[in-house]
This record gives C-alpha cells, structure tokens and sequence, in this order.
C-alpha cells in the first residue's frame, strides 16, 4: 500500500502541470484574438431577415476588450534658468548745497516768480484796456446813434418849422398884399371922386401914375407913367392926384408905401 501512494504522487504533479500550460496558452490565444479583433477593419454587412424557426438559445457573447492602458507621455524638460540681471551700482548721494548755491536758488525762484507775477499783471491790463475799448466803442457808438437820431429829428422839426414859416409867410404876405389893395383902393376911390372926365371920350383908356408921397400922405411928385391916348384924360387925372393930398393913410404903418403906382380907368 505505501508503494502505491508513492507512485500516484508524480501523475499528479504532471497533470497540474499540463493544465496550467494548457490555461496559459489559452490566455495567450485569447489575448492575441482580441487585439486582432480591435485592430480588424469592420465591414459592412447585408441581413437578411426572416422569421425565426424556432427559439434559439442565446450563445456567450465575448467580453469585450479592455481598453489598452496609454503610454505614459513625456515629461517636457524643465527650462534653464535664466541669469539675474546685473543689479545697478547704488547712487552715491549727492553733495549737500552749500549756502551760497540755496541763496542763489532761492533768487532765481523769486525772479521767476517776479516774472510770473508781472507777465500776469500785464495780460491782466492788457485784457482791462481791451475791455475799455471795447466800452468806449460801444459807448461811442451809442453817443453816435443817439446823435444822428437827434439830428434827424432837428432836421424834421426845422423842415417842419421852415414849411410853417412859409406858410405863415405866404397867408401874411397873401394877407399883406389883399390889405394893401384895399389901402390903394382907397387911395384910388379919393382920386377919382376928383376926376373931371372930358366929354366924347372914347372906350376905357388906361392911365398909369407914379407917385410919392410922405408918411403923413402928402403928395410930394406925381409922373405919368403911361398915357391913357386921351390928353384931357390924363390931364383931369393928374389934377385929381394932386388934389386928393394928403392920401388916405393905411391901417398898419408896415402896409405904408413911399412910392405908388395908381391906374386909372375912366369906367371903373
């Protein structure tokens, strides 16, 4: 019996040992399927379908593949580091001023400021005697308007004053000449009541007279001017003058007249 047992040992190591070549080459295969099966180019297939004789039983379908693990990918290399600039020497601080270079910079800020302060001043009177101009050519040419508007209306008013004037002049003188009419009508109406008319005398003939006389209306000279083409006419007329002295005065000393002429008609 213990031989037995001690022979039994090594079939089963070969047994064990078959099968697990057997599975490692299977695992291999299926490896190799599958990556062959990834890798195949899939084509197109026609179905045709038809109605089922009978129900199949459904049939293992294969694990589908696991997906591959990817490369791991290239770290990239890391850049060099650049070199640190060089830094700039330190400043040396300047020298203090001395008391001399503070005094003549407080001159020069003082004469800038002085320059400052004039330049300012000047634009200032330069903008005050602009605006004064200005005033005064405003205030000139209001003055002027105002000027012209007054001449304009003393122009009217003596336009208006000279067309009075004539007016007045003329209704006084119309009123003048229409009194002294009447003075020498009356001067002729004393003559004529003095008149001896010659007999047979023909028509009306005109007689014409100057005469002068005084203020008081005395009769001082009397000329025939013009005959009347009858001489006992112009004669009778004359004696009528003479005898009619002193004249009928006016009603105003300004209608008196030194000199008259007076017509005669013998009809009139």
């Amino acid at each position: 019996m213990r031989e037995q047992r001690t022979t039994g040992r090594p079939a089963g190591k070969w047994f064990a040992a078959t099968l697990a070549a057997v599975v490692n080459l299977a695992f291999i295969a299926f490896l190799i399927f599958s990556v062959t099966w990834q890798n195949r180019k899939i084509e197109p297939v026609s179905v045709e379908l038809y109605a089922p004789p009978a129900k199949l039983e459904p049939t293992a379908q294969p694990e589908p593949p696991k997906p591959q693990p990817e490369p791991p990918k290239a770290q990239p290399e890391p850049p060099e580091p650049q070199p640190e600039p060089p830094k700039p020497a330190p400043k040396a601080a300047p020298p203090a001023p001395t008391k001399a270079e503070i005094e003549l910079k407080a001159k020069q800020e003082q004469a800038e400021r002085e320059k400052k302060d004039k330049e300012r001043k000047e634009a200032e009177k330069r903008e005050a005697d602009k605006r004064e101009a200005e005033r005064k050519k405003q205030e000139e040419k209001r003055l002027a308007e105002v000027h012209e508007r007054q001449a304009k209306e003393e122009a009217a008013l003596r336009a208006q004053a000279e067309r009075e004037r004539v007016a007045a002049a003329q209704v006084a003188a119309a009123a003048q000449a229409r009194a002294i009419d009447e003075y020498i009508r009356r001067i002729q109406a004393k003559i004529k009541g003095s008149v001896v008319l010659p007999p047979d005398i023909a028509g009306n003939p005109e007689a014409i007279f100057d005469v002068v006389q005084l203020p008081t209306g005395e009769i001082i000279d009397v000329k025939l001017t013009k005959s009347s083409g009858v001489r006992a006419y112009d004669e009778a007329v004359q004696r009528a003058i003479i005898k009619a002295s002193p004249l009928p005065r006016p009603d105003s000393p300004d209608l008196f007249r030194r000199n008259l002429t007076l017509k005669f008609r013998p009809l009139d």
